[in-house]
Protein backbone atom coordinates (compact mmCIF):
# COMPACT_ATOMS: atom_id res chain seq x y z
CA UNK A 1 0.00 0.00 0.00
CA UNK A 2 1.30 3.47 -0.84
CA UNK A 3 -0.23 6.93 -0.53
CA UNK A 4 0.85 10.24 -2.05
CA UNK A 5 3.55 12.02 -0.05
CA UNK A 6 3.36 15.76 0.62
CA UNK A 7 5.83 17.95 -1.27
CA UNK A 8 8.20 18.08 1.72
CA UNK A 9 8.51 14.27 1.70
CA UNK A 10 9.39 13.81 -1.97
CA UNK A 11 12.29 11.45 -2.34
CA UNK A 12 11.97 10.10 1.23
CA UNK A 13 13.16 6.52 1.37
CA UNK A 14 10.51 4.00 2.34
CA UNK A 15 11.15 0.53 3.72
CA UNK A 16 8.46 -2.08 2.98
CA UNK A 17 8.22 -5.29 5.02
CA UNK A 18 7.04 -8.34 3.05
CA UNK A 19 5.51 -10.02 6.12
CA UNK A 20 5.03 -7.01 8.34
CA UNK A 21 6.87 -6.16 11.55
CA UNK A 22 5.17 -6.57 14.95
CA UNK A 23 4.54 -3.21 16.65
CA UNK A 24 1.88 -1.62 18.89
CA UNK A 25 0.00 1.64 18.95
CA UNK A 26 -0.81 3.16 22.33
CA UNK A 27 -2.79 6.14 23.58
CA UNK A 28 -0.79 9.17 24.69
CA UNK A 29 -2.20 8.66 28.20
CA UNK A 30 -1.71 4.87 28.10
CA UNK A 31 -5.43 4.03 28.37
CA UNK A 32 -5.45 1.71 25.33
CA UNK A 33 -3.03 -0.34 23.27
CA UNK A 34 -3.43 -2.38 20.04
CA UNK A 35 -1.12 -4.86 18.33
CA UNK A 36 -0.28 -3.99 14.72
CA UNK A 37 1.80 -5.02 11.75
CA UNK A 38 4.09 -2.35 10.36
CA UNK A 39 3.84 -2.68 6.57
CA UNK A 40 6.05 0.20 5.47
CA UNK A 41 7.88 3.14 7.03
CA UNK A 42 9.81 6.26 6.06
CA UNK A 43 11.28 9.13 8.09
CA UNK A 44 7.92 10.90 8.18
CA UNK A 45 5.13 8.32 7.78
CA UNK A 46 4.13 4.66 7.97
CA UNK A 47 1.38 2.18 7.06
CA UNK A 48 -0.02 -0.26 9.62
CA UNK A 49 -2.51 -3.11 9.81
CA UNK A 50 -4.29 -3.04 13.18
CA UNK A 51 -5.36 -6.19 15.01
CA UNK A 52 -8.70 -5.78 16.77
CA UNK A 53 -11.19 -2.95 16.75
CA UNK A 54 -10.15 0.70 16.72
CA UNK A 55 -13.72 1.95 17.04
CA UNK A 56 -14.03 4.55 19.78
CA UNK A 57 -10.28 5.08 20.17
CA UNK A 58 -8.84 8.59 20.07
CA UNK A 59 -6.49 8.28 17.10
CA UNK A 60 -5.87 11.98 16.62
CA UNK A 61 -2.52 11.58 18.39
CA UNK A 62 -0.91 8.40 19.74
CA UNK A 63 2.38 6.49 20.07
CA UNK A 64 3.77 3.88 17.69
CA UNK A 65 5.80 1.47 19.86
CA UNK A 66 8.58 -0.04 17.78
CA UNK A 67 9.99 -2.31 20.50
CA UNK A 68 8.37 -4.70 22.97
CA UNK A 69 9.84 -2.73 25.89
CA UNK A 70 8.49 0.59 24.60
CA UNK A 71 11.94 2.17 24.53
CA UNK A 72 11.76 2.89 20.79
CA UNK A 73 8.65 4.88 19.85
CA UNK A 74 7.34 7.68 17.66
CA UNK A 75 4.55 10.17 18.34
CA UNK A 76 1.98 9.96 15.52
CA UNK A 77 -1.20 11.33 14.08
CA UNK A 78 -3.73 9.48 11.96
CA UNK A 79 -3.83 10.35 8.27
CA UNK A 80 -6.31 7.77 6.92
CA UNK A 81 -8.11 4.56 7.91
CA UNK A 82 -9.27 1.94 5.39
CA UNK A 83 -10.71 -1.07 7.24
CA UNK A 84 -7.85 -2.44 9.35
CA UNK A 85 -5.19 -0.46 7.43
CA UNK A 86 -3.96 2.90 8.75
CA UNK A 87 -1.73 5.57 7.26
CA UNK A 88 0.05 7.60 9.94
CA UNK A 89 2.32 10.66 10.03
CA UNK A 90 5.09 11.15 12.61
CA UNK A 91 5.05 14.27 14.77
CA UNK A 92 8.35 15.88 15.80
CA UNK A 93 9.94 18.25 18.30
CA UNK A 94 8.76 19.98 21.46
CA UNK A 95 5.68 21.29 19.67
CA UNK A 96 4.41 17.92 18.42
CA UNK A 97 1.84 19.52 16.10
CA UNK A 98 4.60 21.10 14.01
CA UNK A 99 5.23 19.45 10.64
CA UNK A 100 8.74 18.32 9.74
CA UNK A 101 10.66 21.05 7.93
CA UNK A 102 8.81 23.90 9.64
CA UNK A 103 11.18 26.37 11.30
CA UNK A 104 10.69 27.06 14.99
CA UNK A 105 11.05 30.49 16.59
CA UNK A 106 14.36 29.44 18.15
CA UNK A 107 15.62 28.33 14.71
CA UNK A 108 14.63 31.70 13.26
CA UNK A 109 16.35 33.59 16.08
CA UNK A 110 19.62 31.72 15.48
CA UNK A 111 19.66 32.57 11.75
Amino acid sequence: MRWPCPEENKGAERVTFSRGYDVCIMAIDGTWRRDCQLNSISDTEATLTVEGSIQGLNLKEFFLLLSSTGLAYRRCELVRVNGTDMDIHFLRGKNAKKRPGAASKSDEMMS
